[in-house]
C-alpha cells in the first residue's frame, strides 16, 4: 500500500525559510541554548489454503512508557540505554516502519527517528544524504506520522521525533504537537516526544506550551560550548532526558570519543537528576561501552545507524546490515 497523501513537504522554500535559532544547538562557535514505495502494514491474505505453521507475532499494544520514565528506570538501576537514530523514508517509508520494528526486537529502549528535510545544517554529510534519498523518494510529514500511528503501538519503546523548525513552523505549532501526539498514541500513553535542534528562542516557550498540551517531552541538547549557567537554564527545562552532545560541530562518526565527555557527564548531573544521554560521532562498541562506564544514562548512535541502511544494496540487505551492527552495540552495554 503506498503513501499517497497530500502532505506538508519537509524541504525549505524561497517563500518559507528555514528559521535560524537565535540559541544555536550545536554550531562549533556558538554556546547551546533552549528553552522552554509501500508501506509494511498487518495485511491479512485473501481466503485461500491457511498458510502452514505461522511464525508467531509479536504482540501489538504492549504497555510502552514515554521516554521520561523509560530513561529514569535505567538511570534508577545505573545502566544504559541504547537509543538507536534512523532517518524517515530512508530508502521508503515501509523499510523505515520494519526498522522501526527491527530496532525494537534487537533491544533498543528508545528510538531516534529524524524527520528528513531539506536543510538539515546540523547533520553531517552521512545524515544529509540520507535525507536527500528520503525526500527524493517522496517522504513528507503526513506519511511519516501516518506510518507512526500506525507501528508505534506495535513498539515496547518510544520514539524520539528529531525535526527542524521549518516543517513545524510550516505545518503550524499547535498541529505540529497534536498530530505527533496522534502518531505516538500507545494506549493511554504518548510514546513520541521532540528534539527541535533549532529551535528559535522566540518560539520556544510557544512549542514548549503546544507540546505540554498534547502531553508531549520536548529534549533539549547541551554541548561542549554551552556555558555552565546556560547548561543550568537547559537541564531545567528540557523533558525525558538531557541530550548531551559529544563534540562541537555536525554530526558523524568519529575514531574516537572525546574525552571531556566523562567530566561533562559529570558536570550535567551535578545539576539535575534528570537522564543524561550522550550522542554525535558514536559509532563503535568500545565507545559504547566507555561511555556507559563514564556514568551516561544512554547513548545515541546516528550516522553509523543510518549508513547501514543507505550503503545497501536493497532494502533487504540493509535490513540485515542494520539488525547485525544494532545487536552489535546493543550487547557492548555492560
Amino acid at each position: 500500500m503506498a503513501f499517497a497523501l497530500k502532505a506538508t513537504t519537509l524541504s525549505s522554500s524561497s517563500s518559507s525559510p528555514a528559521v535560524q535559532s537565535s540559541w544555536p544547538i550545536h554550531r562549533p562557535a556558538a554556546a547551546v541554548a533552549m528553552l522552554p514505495g509501500r508501506r509494511a502494514v498487518k495485511v491479512r491474505a485473501a481466503a485461500a489454503a491457511p498458510p502452514a505453521a505461522p511464525a508467531p507475532a509479536k504482540p501489538a499494544g504492549r504497555r510502552c512508557l514515554p521516554v521520561s520514565q523509560t530513561m529514569s528506570r535505567f538511570k534508577a538501576k545505573d545502566k544504559t540505554a541504547f537509543i538507536p537514530y534512523i532517518t524517515a523514508g530512508d530508502p521508503d517509508l515501509a523499510t523505515t516502519a520494519e526498522a522501526l520494528r527491527l530496532l525494537d526486537a534487537c533491544g533498543a529502549d528508545v528510538i531516534e527517528l529524524g524527520l528528513p528535510f531539506s536543510d538539515p545544517y546540523d547533520d553531517g554529510p552521512v545524515i544529509q544524504a540520507s535525507s536527500a534519498r528520503a525526500l527524493a523518494a517522496g517522504a513528507t510529514l503526513d506519511g511519516v506520522l501516518e506510518m507512526l500511528k500506525e507501528v508505534t503501538p506495535e513498539l515496547s519503546c518510544p520514539v524520539v521525533l528529531f525535526s527542524y523548525f521549518n516543517p513545524i513552523l510550516r505545518r503550524g505549532l499547535a498541529n505540529f504537537t497534536a498530530a505527533a501526539k496522534e502518531a505516538g498514541v500507545h494506549g493511554s500513553q504518548t510514546a513520541i516526544c521532540l528534539i527541535v535542534p533549532d529551535l528559535p528562542y522566540a518560539a520556544a516557550c510557544t512549542l514548549r506550551g503546544e507540546a505540554i498540551k498534547n502531553n508531549l517531552e520536548l529534549v533539549l541538547l547541551t554541548t561542549p560550548a554551552t556555558p555552565e549557567e546556560r547548561m543550568k537554564e537547559i537541564t531545567k527545562a528540557s523533558e525525558g532526558f538531557i541530550y548531551l552532545v559529544s563534540v562541537n560541530g555536525v554530526t558523524g562518526s568519529r575514531a574516537n570519543v572525546n574525552s571531556r565527555v566523562e567530566s561533562l557527564i559529570q558536570e550535567v548531573k551535578q545539576v539535575t537528576d534528570k537522564p543524561v544521554a550522550v550522542g554525535f560521532g558514536i559509532s563503535k562498541p568500545e565507545h559504547v561501552k566507555q561511555i556507559a562506564e563514564w556514568g551516561a544514562d544512554g547513548v545515541i548512535i546516528g550516522s553509523a545507524m543510518v549508513k547501514q541502511l543507505g550503503e545497501a544494496a536493497s532494502p533487504k540487505d540493509g535490513l540485515k546490515r542494520l539488525e547485525k551492527y544494532a545487536r552489535s552495540m546493543k550487547s557492548a552495554l555492560p
